[in-house]
């Protein structure tokens, strides 16, 4: 696909405003940590919130979701479509705790909760497991799906794209810290959503489609096009369904989508300038990332299925393209070659953008954790911010180096999702009870993280070349997750929680509610007004139906089924009056 002169201009200008953006905010970044990472604690909530939706509409989702439409149906995206209850459990119970426990990073959270030199151990490790090993993971799938856009619309190899694609996001990522990120953050996502709405206009241009009448009454979609899945297959159901709503949520840690808040999402919730501003960012993330922009990826990869139909119709319109990067993820690069001339320079800068919100967040997230809880922790206590924010510049650029060497070694969006997905297996009850239960210890920790990484590791390579048979996605999930609670919940009994004196710093602190500490703290003087838990599980309850309502009825609306799109759009707008009337009921300290 040629790129005309319009089109290059938009990117050019896309480009320059995306470093521009970054230069401005280096001064103010560059003077300490707390602005390098955190922005000072003053971003409002919009603005947060806006960052968290960017950095989740990456360069591989559509991808990702076109490889799960045209695997499994539009069903298949409860896969993620799940994590809607895990952010709205954050959202009413984790975002107040996370914003009033004052860390520089969800990490800290391991000594001000845990005590001895067990909990600086968890630390540091956690650091660079996270840090390191599981966001060059992330960047890494990421930076796949960069390549192959780049060798479908550019006829650019793999390394050519890593090395332009990262270089410019690393540029501004390592010079403009946090403030950069969120305020480019906000450009970002409104070029990427104009670009994927354009994407879907034009996929359902084509002849094959007929448009979106042509489309919703094609027979060979109809079981395609389903919201949920034939129960009939009980075995399908499970897989796409059951498990996802049933286990996946609450067991699995997943980045962006972490039982409790964890990662970027963490990082969002500690800039805010309050509690509340804390809690109103996160809801308005989930909101937008679940309820407002899966449909027109959704749509595209239906249009791919009518004029892709196989695999090997891809391969056929690409006949350059290295044959490894042939696969159903790339059925959404290879739809963005019907672009009218001018158009296709949008959207190139709206997938551009898509890529270098959520790489620059990566990178600043990881970079955090590599900087405030390995270097200033056990490197150099005593850096100064100058020290930090240089360590924090060199991290970021390290990162992005193994990211782009690991996305050279993948193949396709669904295997990272899958890889990341398993490891985490089992390890999500752990950060949903630690703050509510005083049980719950280093041990607890260390040992859901290391037996959830060993199932992955055996399942990953190990138990087909035992000679057992393939287990699917959902199976392997299931016993990692049930290995993995066994396994942690047994050594938290058989070993002592954290010392008295650290569970009551902890309690004054973070106040969480219930009684799950009544019997090892003090709760004199306890502060009453943080809301009741009946309260906080209506607002969950509510937030999970505002949006997927919203989400259904949106779908309806585009089937042409008018009845069934007013019910839903109707029962999300009653929930959300209810939800905004509760609000203030949540209990916030400032």
């Amino acid at each position: 696909m040629q790129l005309t002169t319009p089109d290059w201009i938009v990117i050019a200008l896309y480009g320059l405003t995306a470093i521009a953006i970054g230069l401005y905010f280096a001064r103010r970044a560059g003077s300490g940590a707390d602005e390098f990472f955190l922005s000072g604690r003053k971003l409002p909530w919009w603005l947060l919130g806006t960052s968290m939706v960017a950095t989740t509409f990456s360069t591989d989702t559509p991808n990702l979701i076109a490889d799960f439409v045209r695997t499994g149906g539009v069903a298949q995206n409860w896969s993620w479509w799940a994590f809607l209850i895990t952010g709205m459990c954050t959202v009413f119970f984790y975002a107040k705790l996370w914003r009033r426990s004052g860390a520089l990073t969800d990490i800290e959270f391991y000594e001000l909760r845990y005590s001895g030199r067990p909990a600086a151990f968890l630390r540091g490790f956690r650091a660079l497991y996270l840090g390191v090993f599981y966001n060059v993971m992330i960047i890494a799938t990421v930076t796949l799906a960069a390549t192959k856009i780049g060798g479908v619309l550019l006829g650019l190899d793999p390394l050519t794209t890593v090395l332009i694609a990262g270089s410019v996001t690393m540029l501004y990522s390592a010079t403009s810290g946090l403030w950069g990120v969120v305020v480019t953050d906000m450009l970002l996502f409104v070029v990427a959503m104009v670009g994927s709405v354009a994407a879907a206009y034009f996929a359902l241009q084509q002849p094959e489609v007929g448009g979106l009448a042509g489309l919703v009454s094609n027979p060979d979609l109809r079981s395609t096009m389903r919201f949920l899945p034939d129960f009939s297959n009980w075995s399908v159901a499970l897989g796409i369904f059951i498990i996802p709503i049933a286990v996946q949520w609450w067991s699995a840690w997943y980045p962006g989508s972490e039982p409790g808040g964890g990662g970027y999402v963490a990082q969002r919730m500690l800039a805010a300038r309050n509690e509340k501003e804390s809690m109103k960012a996160t809801l308005w993330f989930n909101i937008a990332h679940y309820g407002l922009r899966p449909w027109p990826w959704i749509i595209v990869a239906l249009c791919s299925m009518v004029v892709y139909p196989e695999l090997a119709d891809i391969q056929a319109r690409f006949p350059d393209l290295n044959p490894s990067l042939i696969g159903n993820d790339l059925a959404y690069p290879a739809m963005l070659v019907f672009l009218p001339a001018g158009l296709l320079g949008l959207v190139v800068a709206s997938l551009a953008a898509a890529y270098m919100s959520t790489i620059s967040t990566q990178l600043n997230w990881g970079s955090s954790y590599v900087v405030n809880d390995f270097y200033r922790r056990f490197v150099n206590p005593g850096a100064s911010d100058r020290q930090l924010v240089a360590m924090g510049r060199m991290s970021t650029v390290g990162l992005m180096v193994l990211g782009a060497f690991i996305a050279l070694q993948l193949d396709t969006a669904g295997q990272g999702f899958q890889i990341l997905l398993q490891i985490g297996a089992g390890t999500g009850l752990i950060f949903l009870l630690r703050w509510f239960w005083y049980r719950v210890n280093v041990w607890s920790e260390l040992a859901g993280m290391t037996i959830s990484f060993l199932v992955a590791i055996y399942f990953a390579w190990m138990h087909t070349a035992l000679g057992f048979s393939p287990l699917t996605g959902w199976e392997q999930l299931v016993i990692g997750v049930a290995v993995t609670t066994v396994g942690w919940l047994g050594v938290t009994f058989v070993t002592p929680p954290a010392s008295r004196q650290t569970l009551q710093r902890f309690y004054d602190k973070i106040r969480p509610m219930g009684k799950g500490w009544r019997r090892v703290v003090d709760t004199r003087g306890f502060a009453t007004n943080d809301g009741s838990i009946t309260v906080a599980f209506l607002a969950w309850f509510l937030g999970c139906v505002l949006v997927y309502a919203a989400l259904f009825g949106t779908g309806y609306l585009l089937y042409g089924q008018t009845a069934a799109a007013m019910v839903s759009l109707g029962v999300s707008a009653g929930a959300g009056i209810w939800l905004f009337r509760l609000l203030p009921r949540l209990g916030f300290s400032d």
